[in-house]
C-alpha cells in the first residue's frame, strides 16, 4: 500500500507561480512512476506530467514550458513547479503513483489539492 498526501494548493493571480508537493509513504520501494493529474469541474481527469524512476519526464502540451515535475532521490516526495499560471489551470490537482509488485500493477491517488487561478 502507498499513501499519498498533496499540499501547496491555493489561490493565485494569473501569471503567478505555485509549487505543489506530494509526500509518499508505505511501500514506496515498489513505485515505478509518479505523476500529477488534474480535474476541472465538468471535465475528465487529465495527465499533467509524469516522471519515472530514471528521471524521464512527460508533459501535457498545455503545460509544457510552464510546469516542471521533479522528485527527490528516493521518490518519496514529488513536486510540481507551476509558473505563468492562467485561469485554465484552475483544477483539483492529484498526485498519482504506479506500483509494480508480485506481478501486479496498481495505482494510488492522493486526496487532491485545489488550485485556483484568478483573472
Amino acid at each position: 500500500q502507498v499513501q499519498l498526501v498533496e499540499s501547496g494548493g491555493g489561490l493565485v493571480q494569473a501569471g503567478g507561480s505555485l509549487r505543489l508537493s506530494c509526500a509518499a509513504s508505505g511501500s514506496t520501494f515498489s513505485i515505478i512512476v509518479m505523476g500529477w493529474y488534474r480535474q476541472a469541474p465538468g471535465k475528465q481527469r487529465e495527465k499533467v506530467a509524469i516522471i519515472n524512476n530514471g528521471g524521464t519526464t512527460n508533459y501535457a502540451d498545455s503545460v509544457k514550458g510552464r510546469f516542471t515535475i521533479s522528485r527527490d532521490n528516493a521518490m518519496n516526495r514529488l513536486y510540481l513547479q507551476m509558473n505563468s499560471l492562467t485561469p485554465e489551470d484552475t483544477a483539483v490537482y492529484f498526485c498519482n503513483a504506479q506500483t509494480y509488485a508480485n506481478a501486479n500493477l496498481r495505482g494510488y491517488w492522493g486526496q487532491g489539492t485545489q488550485v485556483t487561478v484568478s483573472s
